[in-house]
């Protein structure tokens, strides 16, 4: 009986020592991690550079760091290397920078090292990258150079010049994309080209209005509105037509003056060329009394203008009455000549005393509907002397000094003109 209860006791104690022995083994396994913990962490921060200066402790998972490292973000990536091992709890980041001066140059002096290592290793495909965008560009700029392709195909010089540049700009970005894809560097092509677009943007709306006149300028000097020394009337200017520049329009006045009008203005406004066609008409009013034979007198005038021997027989001279008023019949008067012989102010001029001296000599009265009082002396009265029967020369040779002032500006070096005398006629 006692051996039984003997054996009872016997098993009753064995499971404590199983447990007891299961602690001792789960101990010294707990041990072991936290040993190959540190030695993993060491050989990570050996790989790093930092393991000199670092101590690693390791205590039930948990990571305790002391030591000096170079920089703050050394420090911390000492820290985050710790923590993304497997087995560690937490991380207790004990190092701080250093202070020696020596050791914070150390990774200033390396990179510059890796860098001039990377340089010299660039710098023969950097040079045959240059020796290929040189070639290309030189190429591009002796094609531009070229006369005969581009006058040939352009209307003007202007355009001409506008082709020639835009070949070499061709040429220059293709020697650009070729050479920075030799030097295996299109990625930089990609930040360029990003950057001179926004700068192109940015400039575009700085200097619109110079775009909008150079754009101008290319559309008027192919399509050639007016020619040099043309008589044009611009935006309610009118003078002679010196020359068309990339910008404006000059013109010069019939009082001697220079008028530049910018070339967006020229294009958008309603332009009238008096010298397009060699005939041209003139006209003026007259009024006379209302109780005149009206139709008498319309067929004087008309007879007058008519046989004035700068008066065009096609198209004829023509007289209307325009109204009938308490001053009088206004009578309106128009003649054709040709301005290429003709001065068409003279002509006008002459046109109007002709007919006056017509009426009078026909006792046709030519009311004058202001008042004016004239007080006399008896004794000073003058007699009015006889129209002229004379017709007065009317030739073109005030307006043939214009054309000489005209040509003599054009003919000045160092200007720029976009007009020429065989362009296409709009």
């Amino acid at each position: 009986m006692r051996i039984i209860i003997i054996c009872l006791s016997l098993l009753a104690a064995l499971p404590a020592f199983a447990q007891d022995e299961a602690g001792t083994i789960s101990a010294i396994s707990s041990t072991e991690q936290d040993a190959t913990i540190a030695t993993r962490i060491r050989d990570i921060l050996d790989a790093l550079g930092h393991s000199d200066d670092i101590t690693v402790i390791v205590d039930d998972g948990v990571v305790t760091l002391r030591g000096t490292a170079n920089s703050s973000p050394e420090v911390t990536q000492t820290a985050a290397v710790a923590g993304r091992v497997e087995g560690v709890v937490a991380v207790r980041n004990e190092v701080t920078e250093t202070t020696e001066i020596g050791r914070r140059l150390d990774p200033a002096v390396d990179r510059f090292r890796v860098r001039l290592d990377q340089l010299i290793a660039f710098l023969p495909l950097a040079l045959i990258g240059s020796v290929i965008f040189a070639g290309i560009v030189i190429v591009g700029v002796a094609i531009a150079r070229m006369r005969q392709p581009w006058d040939r195909i352009a209307p003007n010089a202007f355009i001409a010049e506008l082709f020639r540049q835009l070949v070499r700009l061709i040429f220059v970005v293709g020697a650009l994309v070729i050479a920075l894809d030799v030097m295996n560097a299109t990625a930089l092509l990609s930040t360029i080209l990003g950057a001179a677009g926004i700068i192109g943007l940015a400039l575009g709306f700085a200097v619109r209005d110079t775009v909008e006149n150079f754009i101008a300028s290319i559309m008027l000097s192919i399509r050639q509105p007016f020619r040099p020394n043309d008589t044009v009337e611009i935006n309610g200017d009118q003078g002679r037509v010196i020359r068309l520049t990339s910008r404006a329009t000059i013109l010069l006045s019939f009082d001697g003056n220079h008028i530049r009008i910018p070339n967006a203005t020229v294009f958008k406004s309603r332009i009238v060329n008096f010298s397009q066609n060699a005939e041209r008409r003139f006209k003026f009013v007259l009024l006379i009394d209302r109780d005149t034979d009206l139709q008498a007198a319309r067929a004087l005038m008309e007879r007058t203008v008519q046989s004035l021997p700068f008066v065009l027989d096609t198209p004829a001279a023509s007289v209307w009455i325009e109204t009938l008023g308490a001053a009088g019949a206004e009578m309106v008067l128009t003649g054709w000549i040709n301005q290429n012989d003709t001065s068409i102010v003279l002509a006008k001029g002459e046109a109007i005393r002709q007919v006056k001296r017509a009426l009078l000599v026909a006792d046709v009265a030519l009311p004058d509907s202001s008042q004016t009082v004239v007080v006399k002396s008896a004794d000073t009265t003058l007699p009015t002397p006889p129209e002229s029967t004379k017709v007065t020369n009317v030739t073109t040779e005030a307006d043939t000094a214009l054309t000489r002032i005209v040509e003599a500006e054009r003919n000045e070096t160092g200007t720029q003109d976009l007009l020429h005398e065989d362009a296409v006629k709009e």
